[in-house]
């Protein structure tokens, strides 16, 4: 079924039914409880190698209403994903879908290639033969690799250190090359910086199915004691006090600014790519004392050697967003952990061992 989508009309473009792959992950499951909130009707695909499907009994708490249709495959499935389209009138696609652990790429390099380049070509295969031309693809601001330091605007040139960034430089080559052939297509490349936190009712969090790699969720697991100490890799960085620079984005900050770019798909043809971020660097130490103060517990942490794949300091400067939509952040660190915190505390061991159950009004 072909796209809704009015091209040539006069009228601004706005999406009504918005395909997310990997909407029962992390960011994904925040996602659709953002457009829910805000009247898109959402279909999700998503394979739960690294989700599950008790999200979305949570997210209707959330939201007050379910998302439209939910299909468990691997979007490198080209047939099951093509049926899916045919199934729904898509206007646009918001593509979270891929692995997504810097560290762990370094170990599984051609498995991150396969699932995060293939399933990006699968997607971009179906969504052209049902006439479906705009995308918001997340990408990473660890593109920039090594780039330097300091804030880095969209100018920067990649130089992605670790297989992770390099799929989803990748990935954006790709997608400018769809973008030079057929005019028609409409790309947001979002490089947002490290996202981390959680919905602030403590329903939605981290709960990743393979080990925790994200340093918010460790500092999470040792404040509520079931990781004895954290283990800080690397504390010879040329930085302030020797461990990684990141800057942290909260995660509700990033989703509302995935659906702001679904409102501006519209605008022009081509693709665009923008930096998400605070533009201010917090170190590995820096989040400890933060996430300390939140949850008023001690944080031990042994400092360990460098992981492959990082560097230094990443931050992106966010400026071009806010000149281009008026958008910004509107969280900092301190939310960013007393969020983390939360979801922790109500959810010790995950959403599958949660007290949480959605009662008879739910």
């Amino acid at each position: 079924m072909a796209s809704r989508a009015a091209e040539g009309s006069e009228a601004p473009w706005k999406p009504s039914t918005v395909l997310v792959t990997g909407g029962a992950g992390f960011i994904g499951s925040h996602a659709c409880v953002e457009l829910l909130d805000h009247g898109y009707e959402v279909i999700v695909v998503d394979d739960y190698s690294n989700s599950t499907s008790q999200v979305f009994s949570r997210m209707e708490r959330i939201a007050g209403r379910f998302v439209g249709a939910v299909y468990e495959l691997d979007i490198r499935d080209r047939h099951a994903l093509s049926a899916v389209f045919d199934r729904h009138s898509v206007d646009a696609v918001v593509h979270f879908a891929a692995h997504k652990a810097a560290g762990r790429s370094t170990r599984m390099p051609v498995e991150y290639y396969d699932n995060n380049v293939g399933g990006t070509t699968a997607l971009l295969g179906a969504m052209h033969e049902h006439g479906v031309h705009r995308l918001v693809y997340p990408s990473s601001y660890a593109v920039y690799g090594d780039a330097g330091h300091g804030p880095l605007d969209e100018t920067t040139p990649a130089r992605p250190t670790n297989p992770y960034a390099a799929s989803k430089w990748i990935c954006e080559q790709i997608l400018s090359d769809v973008c030079r052939r057929r005019p028609e297509y409409s790309v947001l490349c979002l490089r947002y910086s490290t996202p981390a936190g959680a919905h602030p009712s403590g329903l939605l969090g981290q709960d990743p199915r393979v080990t925790p790699g994200h340093l918010m969720q460790q500092l999470a697991q040792v404040a509520d004691g079931r990781r004895k100490r954290l283990e800080v890799f690397g504390n010879d960085y040329p930085t302030r006090d020797g461990t990684a620079v990141r800057d942290y984005l909260h995660v509700m900050d990033a989703v509302e600014a995935h659906r702001v770019a679904l409102d501006h798909l519209g605008d022009s043809s081509g693709i665009h790519v923008y930096n998400l971020g605070v533009g201010e660097g917090s170190s590995v130490l820096d989040v400890v004392a933060a996430f300390s103060r939140e949850s008023d517990r001690p944080i031990p942490y042994d400092a360990g050697p460098r992981r492959p794949g990082d560097v230094a300091e990443l931050v992106a400067d966010p400026t071009a967003v806010t000149r281009a939509w008026g958008w910004r952040p509107t969280r900092d660190l301190t939310d960013l952990c007393r969020d983390a915190w939360r979801f922790q505390r109500l959810n010790p061991h995950g959403y599958a061992g949660s007290d949480w159950r959605p009662g008879p009004e739910e």
